[in-house]
């Protein structure tokens, strides 16, 4: 080689070794991801992909939102004004930052029972999960401002993190990040 060549270099190389720690939490995450792939949740194969997709580009949030400022009183308005403006805070968070930065990939379906599956699988990375960022994000927005609709809120919001695994589309981790994300935005 002569001065004017430089060596090839791998870039997919891991440039550090991982942390033990680091690797044991991941291990624990794949296993408690094959343990939801196992569990039979009588009628949720139904209801829990439905449910994701319905929350795809925040249409769900949108429709609640537009439920709760229905009812016209100024509270209401309120929390359904937060709700929406922390899912729009969490959303551009967790989607240009978030998942730009840790690119992880997504789980492997095997495991996951073809009914459970989203008939169109997200194409994004996988950490963290901007679903349950935004469901997290616009029910505690709510909350801050209503407690009760917050309450009302709240077991749907669960719902749509829950069916993020549930459906084979996110490790738990990356659906408890998000989630964290989505409250810290609030």
């Amino acid at each position: 080689m002569n001065e004017t060549e430089t060596p090839d270099v791998d870039l997919t190389a891991p440039t550090a070794l991982p942390h033990p720690l680091y690797e044991r939490l991941l291990a624990a995450d794949a296993r408690l991801f094959e343990r939801a792939a196992r569990w039979n949740w009588p009628g949720a194969e139904r209801v829990l992909p439905r449910l994701s997709r319905s929350a795809n580009h925040g249409v769900l949030w949108a429709a609640v939102a537009a439920g709760v400022a229905a009812t016209r009183t100024p509270r209401a308005r309120r929390a359904a004004l937060r709700g929406m403006a922390s899912l729009a805070v969490a959303s551009a968070t967790v989607n240009t930052l978030g998942k730009r930065s840790v690119r992880r990939a997504r789980p492997l379906l095997d495991p996951v029972p073809r009914g459970r599956r989203l008939r169109r699988q997200p194409v994004t990375t996988s950490f963290p999960s901007g679903h349950a960022a935004s469901a997290a994000a616009f029910a505690v927005g709510v909350a801050l401002e209503s407690p009760a609709w917050g309450a009302a809120v709240a077991p749907l919001a669960f719902s749509v993190a829950a069916s993020r695994v549930y459906t084979g589309v996110h490790f738990p981790s990356d659906v408890l990040a998000g989630a964290a994300l989505g409250a810290g935005a609030a």
